[in-house]
């Protein structure tokens, strides 16, 4: 049966909120209509969080980029960021990468590619692999592990194991992961076109 071929999935077919707590153990998983929409909502700020940082560095509306260093005023996105990398491993060759023309296009398409896949809920499984290696990458920059920079200053580090760019990761990891394009989103139709070609959903 072709993706065509299948019924549309309909709120009738899902597990009723007052149902899934019983009905959990006996299939593993539950997506009430309400977890569904929530999880939409998740979807939708996670993209947008990625667009509002590609669009901030792009045009430099002040926030974290000046207009002065914004990309099309001839900034670059990743030098102030990576310039300032001291601590962990990585440090002298990230240091090395900042405001290299390859990192600001690679790091701004990522920003812009991540961002609208995942507004629009499309190839979130991509989105789910580029994000979760810049987020490793931006993780490895900071370096949570170390508490004291290179100089012997405090890192500013707050957990040595999970922060914000690891949980970034884990939460395109989950989008993919049960489809959350499908509401909300051009998942469904998104799935259609790319059925020959599962690793683009």
């Amino acid at each position: 049966m072709s993706i065509k071929d299948r019924p549309g999935l309909t709120e009738a077919m899902q597990v009723p909120p007052r149902d899934a707590a019983e009905s959990a153990p006996a299939h593993g998983a539950v997506m009430t209509p309400t977890a569904a929409r929530l999880i939409a909502v998740l979807r939708i700020a996670t993209g947008l969080t990625f667009l509002w940082a590609f669009l901030d560095k792009t045009f430099g509306w002040g926030y974290a980029t000046t207009s002065a260093q914004a990309w099309i005023n001839g900034g670059s996105p990743t030098r102030g960021f990576l310039s300032g990398v001291d601590v962990g491993p990585m440090a002298s060759t990230l240091r090395s990468w900042a405001g290299d023309a390859w990192a600001d296009w690679l790091f701004m398409a990522g920003l812009l590619g991540i961002g609208v896949a995942v507004t629009v809920g499309i190839g979130l499984r991509l989105s789910a692999i580029t994000g979760t290696v810049m987020m490793l990458l931006m993780w490895a920059a900071e370096w949570p592990l170390d508490r004291f920079t290179e100089a012997g200053e405090p890192s500013r580090s707050t957990n040595p194991i999970i922060d914000y760019h690891l949980l970034y990761a884990l939460v395109l990891i989950v989008l993919a992961a049960v489809y959350a394009g499908n509401t909300w989103g051009a998942g469904r139709q998104w799935a259609t076109v790319a059925r020959h070609n599962r690793w683009l959903l």
